[in-house]
């Protein structure tokens, strides 16, 4: 009887593991949605903004050439290191040096004033003692063509130009010194590119031309260049000096920063998502560009944490020298030529409420350029395709599109043809602050930033997993 006990035993065993067996075969498996994990780790995680908090307190500003960078290099390539992300590496880039030095702008006539004023990047310095002048003032290059030499020559033009459009108001900043030294001015100075101040220079690059003498550049508020607009107007003439201590020091070393999620596919193909780890030499750079680029880490830290890769490669770049040189964005392009990309993601306008993406897609034409024309058959075509993404992206209010620049980091991967992204913030509180020493962290919504970040790593994965 006992034995017979131990049997029934043993049969009711041998039958229960199959049973248990056949129950778990049955469990369905747990089915991840991509965009769901990317939109809910982003929103709630704190990595991103724990990092940005970093990058912009404990290494600060970063200008080419500045040890600043060099430690922020350093430290991006850990990161993604740490991450998880492939082949974490910092890519060589050979990038101008430019020192800033003592700077100082006094109105001397018709009263005595001490005026804020930046110099641009890439400016001379003014010769000792400085530059004593009498100022004349152009509100466009029309007037400044119009205008007799003889009104110019020894004097310091000032370019006050209203805002318009970024673009169309940058070239005064970018160009003025060429223009203005080819009329014999001394010195040129341009109303800060800001729709807003409150009594902010603003920096920024400017480039001489190949002929004609290299003038001292600087940029002064728009309340300075509005205040020496309205004496001109009322036959007073400004006089000004102008000390700079600026100039140009060689060359430095200094890197892109690149690193892999390798895709499960068709890892050949590859979508890049990046930002510029260089900023000008005041504020922190936090709006211009350190939240892009925390952004784009977090981007490839959050695809690397799924279940399962996307079907092609996402790489994440972190360029150099974007803001006086973009020797990052043409060394990436020209180390890389070679590589199948079939899309670029680029955030570089602060870090505002993103309502989608700029799609950029230009025509290839021999020696055109990243300024090639944008091909609307091209676009038309890529925007139906992206129809797909769009319920992804509605949630986070980010599924507009639109047609124009996506930034100059990836301008020259979209002059080979590679359809080019900008996230598309809201600017209306960055160009207050763009290139000044007002650009701090404080200016970025936390949660904002977040949702940003969501709508990049969605945008992302869809075009390495489905498009374009």
């Amino acid at each position: 009887m006992r034995a017979e006990r131990w049997l029934v035993v043993l049969g009711i065993l041998l039958l229960a593991g199959p049973v248990e067996a056949r129950k778990a075969k049955k469990q369905p498996a747990v089915v991840v949605d991509p965009p769901a994990q990317l939109i809910g780790e982003a929103l709630t995680s704190a990595t991103a903004w724990e990092r940005l908090v970093f990058l912009c307190d404990q290494i600060g500003h970063r200008l080419s050439g500045s040890p600043q960078l060099e430690r922020a290099v350093a430290w991006a390539r850990e990161r993604m290191e740490e991450d998880g992300l492939t082949d974490a590496r910092a890519e060589p880039v050979e990038v101008p040096v430019w020192r800033r030095g003592e700077e100082s702008l006094t109105l001397l006539a018709p009263t005595l004033q001490d005026l804020d004023v930046l110099a641009l990047g890439g400016s001379v310095g003014t010769p000792d003692g400085g530059v004593e002048a009498d100022v004349v003032v152009f509100g466009s290059k029309e007037e400044f063509e119009a205008a007799d030499a003889a009104d110019v020559q020894g004097r310091v033009v000032l370019w006050n130009v209203p805002f318009t459009t970024y673009g169309e108001t940058v070239k005064y900043r970018g160009r003025g010194a060429t223009w203005a030294s080819s009329k014999g001015a001394v010195a040129s100075l341009v109303r800060s590119v800001t729709p807003v101040s409150l009594d902010t220079p603003h920096t920024g690059n400017q480039r001489y031309g190949d002929d004609g003498p290299q003038i001292p550049a600087a940029a002064v508020t728009v309340e300075a260049a509005q205040t020496m607009q309205r004496l001109q107007d009322r036959g007073t003439t400004p006089r000004v000096k102008l000390v700079l201590g600026s100039g140009m020091d060689g060359t430095a070393m200094s890197a892109n920063v690149v690193a892999d999620v390798p895709g499960r596919e068709l890892p050949e193909e590859i979508v890049v998502v990046g930002c510029h780890l260089d900023s000008w030499d005041v504020g922190q750079g936090a709006q211009d560009d350190a939240g892009g680029c925390i952004a784009a880490m977090e981007v490839g830290r959050l695809i690397r944490r799924l279940p399962q890769a996307p079907r092609r490669t996402v790489r994440v770049v972190l360029f150099t020298n974007e803001e006086n040189g973009l020797g990052g964005a043409r060394a990436y392009a020209e180390a890389h030529k070679d590589e199948t990309h079939v899309a670029a993601m680029e955030s570089d306008t602060g870090q505002g409420a993103s309502a989608g993406f700029r799609v950029d897609v230009r025509k290839v034409a021999e020696n055109a350029g990243r300024y090639a024309d944008q091909d609307a058959e091209g676009y038309a075509a890529l925007l139906e395709r992206l129809e797909g993404v769009k319920p992804l992206l509605a949630p986070l209010d980010a599924d507009g599109f639109r047609q124009s620049y996506s930034g100059a980091d990836i301008g020259p991967l979209v002059a080979q043809g590679v359809p080019g992204f900008g996230v598309d913030h809201d600017t209306t509180g960055y160009w207050p602050i763009h290139h000044t020493e007002a650009d701090t962290i404080e200016k970025i919504d936390p949660t904002v930033f977040k949702r940003n970040i969501a709508s990049m790593a969605v945008m992302t994965w869809w075009l390495a997993e489905h498009g374009p």
